[in-house]
């Protein structure tokens, strides 16, 4: 058994390399390798912890926190090697030739490697793309999850974790979703059927934006009309989103919505039309044709349920958006093309009887158009009406003017009151475009006057002026809040 110590012992002493003068033993090399490997996972631990205690606390963003880690774990991992091979006395300078004869030769073996190597190194010190990012590459798409010297780590929308090599990155076109801030645009294409009415399909698509909560109000939704197709009439439905990673379940759920609204105002998507060429006519009028007057009957029913169907179509486009909007005197003139810009501008929205539309004291963002029905203006301080308004008035101008919150309560006083809502972005736009609803907003604040003075807007002083000084004021305020100018004659 000693014997057999002693071999071993002989073995794993005896000199087997010399390197610059150094004599190295299989031991020697061993302890070597082990006190590199500690080095590895000592540098590993050491940027961890600078992470989590410096760099979190400082708040900078993940992907440059986890840039600054691995840059920190590859130095202390190349110093540590470096001190570990002089301190067992190999002279590195007489590596160099070495060195670099294994590195052409590495070059032109593990070519993949090295450019997948620089490549993350210009992703980590770039940082076009960081970790948190959300990207698309090809068909993937994906959240960043890591990103390492040799390849990066994509968190799939089904969960999945696809490792992808750094070079995809650097020599692809890839798309950055979340690149400098978390706004995008998504595209929503829509074919429909070439009778189909514009104005009403506008409506529906921008309602549909509308009614989806993670679509933002600003900047607005638009409808794109994109081509004459062979079998239908091209559209697209533009929305700005800050969640660019919802953008799947976002278009989703718009498509749902906008199913929805296709069906309730009878808009048809088209099928694929094939053209039949029958080389025997007669043969198939014979097969077609009914027999019996059972199949007579029959064929007499199918025709009137066919011409009712119209009909349908007729009940919904009779209570349309442009139908309600030619009520109203300052829209009655608009050609098609201005009802088109004037539905961008807004939309409709319906109340039940008593339903309150906005409360005192509430922020003013919207001013409202009554299409139908009719609304109460009352105080809830005071419990006290002030003023009931029909079709073809408005309100809400006044709190937009002055930017202060709403004076009063409105609610609904008719089964289905209808009102035309106008966001206070979209509001300079549709004065601009309809200058005469500029002037009657600024008739109705000058019959105002009181509301005027109880904000301290007006004095007494003003109050006893003319109504066309009152008027000149109230343009002069449009004028520096949104920029209209409504001239001086009514």
């Amino acid at each position: 058994m000693d014997v057999l110590l002693t071999k071993l012992y002989e073995i794993f002493t005896a000199q087997i390399l010399d390197i610059g003068g150094t004599k190295f033993s299989i031991a020697t090399i061993a302890s070597l390798l082990g006190l590199i490997v500690l080095a590895f996972f000592a540098s590993r631990i050491i940027s961890e912890i600078i992470r989590r205690s410096l760099l979190t606390k400082l708040r900078i963003n993940r992907g440059l926190q986890e840039a600054i880690t691995v840059f920190i774990k590859y130095v202390l991992i190349t110093l540590s090697s470096v001190i570990i091979l002089q301190t067992a006395g190999i002279d590195l300078s007489s590596l160099a030739v070495i060195a670099g004869v294994v590195g052409i030769g590495i070059g032109f073996g593990l070519q993949n490697i090295a450019s997948n190597f620089i490549s993350g190194l210009v992703l980590l010190f770039e940082q076009t793309i960081k970790v948190g990012d959300y990207v698309e590459i090809g068909e993937l798409k994906g959240t960043i999850e890591k990103i390492s010297i040799r390849s990066t780590i994509i968190r799939t929308e089904d969960d999945l974790f696809v490792i992808v090599p750094n070079q995809r990155f650097i020599e692809n076109n890839t798309v950055n979703w979340s690149y400098e801030g978390h706004t995008c645009r998504i595209h929503i294409p829509v074919s429909v059927a070439y009778d189909t009415d514009l104005l009403v399909l506008t409506e529906a698509l921008l309602t549909s934006a509308r009614h989806e909560p993670r679509v933002l109000s600003s900047p607005p939704p638009e409808v794109w009309f994109q081509a004459f197709g062979r079998e239908s009439l091209e559209f697209e439905l533009l929305v700005w989103i800050d969640d660019p990673d919802a953008n799947e379940p976002i278009r989703s759920s718009i498509n749902f919505r906008i199913a929805y609204e296709f069906r309730s105002r009878g808009i048809r998507i088209p099928f694929p039309t094939r053209e039949i060429i029958l080389h025997n006519p007669e043969a198939m009028r014979q097969i077609i044709v009914p027999t019996n007057p059972e199949d007579d009957q029959q064929l007499q029913n199918t025709k009137q349920l066919n011409s009712a169907i119209p009909l349908a179509s007729n009940e919904i486009s009779t209570r349309s958006l442009r139908d309600l909007l030619r009520k109203i005197s300052y829209f009655e003139r608009c050609t098609e093309v201005e009802l088109f810009a004037l539905i961008a501008r807004g939309y409709r929205k319906h109340f039940d009887i008593t339903e309150i539309i906005c409360r005192e004291n509430d922020p003013s963002e919207e001013f409202y158009i009554i299409l139908s029905g009719v609304v109460e203006i009352f105080s809830e301080k005071n419990n006290q009406a002030i003023a009931t308004l029909s079709e073809g008035e408005f309100f809400g101008e006044i709190s937009l003017l002055t930017g202060t919150p709403r004076t009063a309560t409105v609610r609904a006083l008719t089964v289905d009151t209808v009102l035309f809502v106008v966001e206070r972005q979209q509001l300079q736009k549709l004065l601009s475009e309809h200058k005469e609803l500029g002037e009657q907003i600024a008739l109705k604040l000058s019959e105002r006057q009181q509301v005027l003075i109880s904000l301290g807007l007006l004095n007494e002083e003003e109050l006893q002026r003319s109504q066309y000084a009152a008027l000149s004021w109230v343009r002069d305020r449009l004028n520096n809040i949104f920029g209209i100018n409504l001239g001086k004659s009514l």
